[in-house]
């Protein structure tokens, strides 16, 4: 699999998600404990913009606080958010990308394949804590997975000294690879 096509792939099937979500979900509790699925969705919306300019290597800093998200009681968070999924995929399909270093809203330089392999691990991780919310199950592509527990398990300790993880959650080695990403972001698999 080409690394250009891993943010589309993972964002597939955080994309259909959206389709299903209803008003009544918004208040659902998600396996990610500072979210409910409106906060959820919002904390996608707000950290998009810096995410497009990471692949452009663009310095695009978070909107203020007061700025956050849009209002999900309004019918137009559906396509605000497939439109940023498809602005996300758009910018990390370009190969210059994922070369050199870049910027995640912030002034810190960070290597830029560093930078999309986070991306894709919000995604992915996000992508779950959502259609957990909704009691279903997502699938991601095996290499796909495989490639995100390689990063994640990377970056774990790094992640946890900056609150991004919770405590891993113990989770087989024979386990599901998803489940195993899920444990070292300190999400409990099982979680409903």
């Amino acid at each position: 699999m080409s690394e250009t096509e891993r943010v589309a792939l993972a964002a597939t099937p955080l994309s259909k998600l959206l389709r299903t979500i209803e008003p009544a979900h918004l208040a659902a509790s998600t396996p990610c404990a500072e979210f409910d699925v409106r906060a959820l969705l919002n904390h996608l919306l707000y950290w998009g913009p810096s995410l497009v300019g990471a692949a452009r290597k663009e310095a695009v800093p978070p909107p203020a606080p007061t700025e956050s998200g849009i209002d999900l009681t309004a019918g137009d968070w559906p396509a605000a958010l497939d439109t940023h999924l498809d602005e996300l995929a758009t910018a990390w399909r370009n190969p210059a990308a994922w070369q050199g270093t870049t910027h995640m809203g912030g002034p810190t330089e960070l290597p830029a394949a560093l930078v999309g392999g986070m991306v894709i691990g919000e995604l992915v991780v996000h992508g779950w804590d959502l259609a957990r919310a909704l009691d279903t199950t997502p699938t991601w592509d095996d290499d796909l997975l495989r490639y995100v527990h390689d990063e994640t398990a990377a970056t774990a300790d790094q992640g946890r000294q900056l609150g991004i993880y919770g405590p891993e959650v113990p989770v087989p080695p024979t386990a599901p690879l998803l489940d195993r990403i899920l444990g070292i972001t300190g999400r409990d698999p099982a979680w409903s």
